[in-house]
């Protein structure tokens, strides 16, 4: 299954543990597939060192590097205005021309989309919630 996760959960995944890290640890390890675009690689890098420099939650590399190296890079054809921020239409032009059913995120904005040409728009707990499975100790 292939997802596009928000900067908001990969921050909070990075930083402070929770649901947000148990959906990056199963891209890590092969039960998720992520996407991503450069656009997107950018905002998760600035956000990541300006927590840093704030002293903000606790960097762990160790999630954060795996990750990456983990995600499929994608260049969106896309161009996308359906979110009330405009920033956050990079998530939504990602996973359209990425193929990915979900977009894990925790941006009001992108969350009363719902659902954008048959790409569905959660939380992350509600894709552990929905997908428990893929995060038990045996995984899929």
């Amino acid at each position: 299954m292939k997802i596009v996760i928000d900067t908001n959960v990969v921050i909070s995944g990075v930083f402070f543990g929770g649901k947000p890290r148990m959906i990056l640890e199963a891209v890590a390890d092969g039960k998720l597939y992520a996407c991503a675009s450069a656009e997107i690689l950018c905002e998760y890098y600035e956000i990541i060192d300006e927590m840093i420099s704030r002293g903000q939650g606790h960097f762990n590399r160790n999630v954060l590097l795996p990750l990456i190296s983990a995600m499929e890079i994608v260049i969106p054809v896309s161009t996308i205005n359906a979110s009330r921020d405009p920033d956050d239409n990079k998530f939504i032009e990602c996973a359209n021309d990425s193929g990915a059913l979900y977009i894990v995120s925790g941006d009001k904005d992108l969350l009363d989309i719902q659902e954008y040409n048959g790409v569905q728009i959660v939380t992350a707990s509600d894709f552990c919630s929905m997908y428990s499975g893929i995060f038990s100790k045996e995984g899929r």
